[in-house]
């Protein structure tokens, strides 16, 4: 088989793939629903457990599990530290300064244990903040998007179930 058929077979199946992910269960509000809860969880260092509560809110919100589960992705590998740090940041802004972010010192110590109660307080507060923010507007963005009726969005039929 010739590279571009090859390719051509992969592309097809992509598009199939991602078809059948906009196809998924309900209309433009129930999409963004699902996408709105998946990036709230998103933003709380619950390692593990983001898709948990993720699907479980979205079926609290009769939102996309799917789209649930691919929000909470906003939190990954990549973006654990800078995300966890800005919600640290967001909780001192609101509670107060506390101790500082703590390095691998500390981590090597065990002094990150002594402070632990002023570090936890302020970043679940920064990320339930952040996560309310991003959900708000995460979740409104795309439902606008899908209600303008974007190129690829199948909302030819995604309309029909409103």
């Amino acid at each position: 088989m010739p590279p571009f058929q090859l390719h051509t077979a992969l592309a097809r199946r992509l598009r199939q793939m991602l078809n059948w992910l906009w196809h998924q269960e309900g209309s433009h509000g129930e999409r963004a629903r699902g996408l709105a809860v998946g990036l709230f969880s998103g933003c709380f260092p619950f390692f593990g457990l983001q898709m948990v509560l993720s699907v479980a809110l979205a079926s609290m919100v009769r939102g996309n599990h799917l789209l649930a589960a691919a929000g909470t992705w906003v939190s990954n590998p990549f973006t654990y530290l800078p995300l966890y740090w800005f919600n640290y940041q967001v909780g001192c802004w609101i509670i107060g300064p506390g101790t500082g972010w703590p390095g691998l010192a500390s981590l090597k110590d065990g002094s990150i244990w002594h402070n632990s109660g002023a570090l936890v307080s302020r970043l679940m507060l920064g990320s339930t903040l952040v996560a309310i923010t991003t959900a708000l507007a995460g979740g409104w963005l795309y439902w606008q998007w899908l209600e303008r009726g974007k190129p690829g969005s199948g909302a030819g039929q995604a309309r029909k179930h409103h």
